[in-house]
């Protein structure tokens, strides 16, 4: 039971940098208007999808996954 809190202050703390992060970041890339994202304009209706962002995301997250198991194994 000891591990849990440590575990949501580290979660919190992970949250916080990655929040920094996107907003430094975020003045220089654009991640959510990158080609290859669905945005279809008709009418009154915005529709907007960003597959390519999420794919970019996937990859890096798992990118730092396998960095982090082969670190602490």
């Amino acid at each position: 039971m000891n591990n849990i809190p440590k575990l949501l202050i580290a979660a919190g703390v992970g949250l916080i940098v990655i929040g920094l992060i996107w907003a430094v970041l975020g003045r220089f890339i654009n991640l959510g208007r990158l080609p290859g994202d669905i945005a279809v304009e008709k009418g009154n209706v915005k529709f907007y999808f960003p597959i390519v962002t999420c794919i970019v995301i996937s990859v890096v997250l798992s990118l730092l996954a396998y960095i982090a198991r082969w670190l602490f194994k």
